[in-house]
């Protein structure tokens, strides 16, 4: 990790999970892993130190969601989740509208989180369960920007998909081409200018 990184249990309520963070001034990104991994995925890449270098504050954090996540006790629970998303950010930031990053099942919770939160931007990779109709009824309240990313070898979420979910939510849709359902692992240069380059167009309220 980074100089400047900081890794520690957090406590919220019942559950104690590991967050990864880099708390300097700006608009900060909060990283939603998938199901299958923890935030060492986003270690792996190089995503967070290449952050810190562009002086941008984050927070990894790991979910009770995640079956490797170093986070107990699990859970799927989604309003559980989302209020460790919420006091995570609150508890680090305050009262500042973050970005959300969210893979996977991680991206359903940021879509799930935004509408009921206050967030400056989403960026969504491969997200699961869009058209779940309690969340796709909430989705007219969404004015914000975001940009989805999808691989085109992903054998879990379709291209049709998230084709109409752009058009839904008025995103950029961006493919990764050869690349699987975790489409960073595959395009981690594209995917850290991807996430930079959202974030700079992004207002810090």
């Amino acid at each position: 990790m980074g100089e400047g990184l900081r890794e520690e249990p957090y406590n919220i309520g019942k559950f104690r999970c590991r967050v990864i963070y880099n708390n300097v001034l700006g608009l900060p990104i909060v990283l939603l892993h998938g199901f299958r991994f923890s935030s060492d995925v986003w270690l792996r890449i190089n995503l967070l130190e290449f952050l810190e270098e562009n002086k941008i504050p984050f927070v990894a954090i790991d979910m009770p969601y995640g079956v490797s996540s170093k986070c107990s006790p699990k859970t799927r629970d989604p309003l559980e989740n989302i209020r460790v998303v919420r006091e995570v950010v609150k508890g680090l930031f305050g009262n500042i509208k973050p970005m959300i990053v969210g893979a996977s099942l991680g991206g359903y919770i940021a879509l799930k989180y935004a509408v009921e939160n206050p967030v400056a931007g989403l960026v969504l990779i491969g997200p699961v369960n869009v058209f779940e109709k309690s969340l796709a009824e909430k989705y007219n309240t969404l004015n914000i920007p975001v940009l989805i990313i999808w691989g085109e070898k992903d054998r879990i979420v379709s291209r049709n998909d998230m084709i109409r979910l752009s058009e839904i939510l008025d995103a950029q849709l961006i493919t990764y081409k050869d690349s699987g359902h975790a489409a960073y692992l595959n395009r981690p240069s594209d995917f850290k200018k991807n996430i930079v380059a959202f974030h700079k167009a992004l207002k810090l309220e």
